[in-house]
């Protein structure tokens, strides 16, 4: 990458910088575990038993794939809208009280101040997105956001990763994309984006590497604390 001086203080990155994609949950805002358990409900709502183990493991795909993978294919499918509706309305009940992981917000302007044109990519809906961006607080250094809503297919499949490169108007040559996920690295991958990936969404550092991350820190504070030593010390 070719290193450009640092933006001191800009909050509006430059065109010819690069674009800093964020997925949200788990490697933002702190709601893996409450995925795992509002859909470990949902799903015996509906009948089903399902280990909050799997479960865990397929936080971050999109609902469609996630109840795919863990019901199999053969399963009754005119049951996913109704396990998908129930995830959404349990897991609503924690939207106000969603918390941002430490060292979120200060990671995004930071960021952002060093020329990167910061953008999020979450599997979420636009209404549990819009809850997380209230829980981190960092607005005004966000560029735009694509959520489940803005695309026909959710990760591990790229297409909210290259919906947000159209947004950031940079080839995937000059992003880099920030996750928590086995989902988001091979997103990412998909995309031709390299993938940072953070602990703080419960996946072992193993399954991330093998997934092909390009670094893993424990999460937003670390990555922070690392930044200068990180592929997102200056923009591209």
């Amino acid at each position: 990458m070719t290193r450009h001086s640092r933006a001191e203080g800009a909050r509006e990155p430059q065109d010819t910088g690069g674009a800093a994609l964020f997925d949200v949950d788990g490697t933002l805002v702190d709601s893996n575990y409450l995925h795992v358990s509002t859909w470990w409900e949902a799903f015996r709502q509906a009948g089903h038993t399902v280990s909050m183990t799997a479960i865990h493991r397929t936080v971050g795909m999109g609902s469609d794939k996630l109840i795919a993978h863990l019901l199999g294919e053969e399963r009754d499918t005119d049951q996913d809208a109704e396990i998908a509706a129930a995830h959404k309305a349990l897991f609503a009940t924690y939207l106000e009280r969603l918390p941002a992981l430490e060292g979120a917000a200060d990671l995004l302007r930071t960021v952002s101040q060093r020329g990167w044109k910061v953008l999020l990519a979450s599997s979420a809906g636009q209404y549990e997105l819009n809850a997380m961006r209230c829980a981190i607080g960092a607005d005004e250094y966000i560029a735009a956001a694509t959520s489940a809503d803005d695309v026909d297919a959710s990760k591990p499949a790229p297409n909210l990763v290259k919906r947000a490169l159209d947004r950031a108007g940079v080839p995937a040559s000059r992003a880099v994309f920030v996750g928590d996920t086995v989902w988001d690295v091979q997103a990412s991958a998909k995309a031709g984006v390299d993938c940072i990936a953070l602990l703080s969404g419960g996946i072992p550092e193993a399954d991330l590497r093998r997934a092909g991350a390009l670094a893993v820190y424990d999460g937003p504070a670390r990555l922070l604390a690392e930044l200068d030593s990180s592929p997102l010390a200056e923009a591209p």
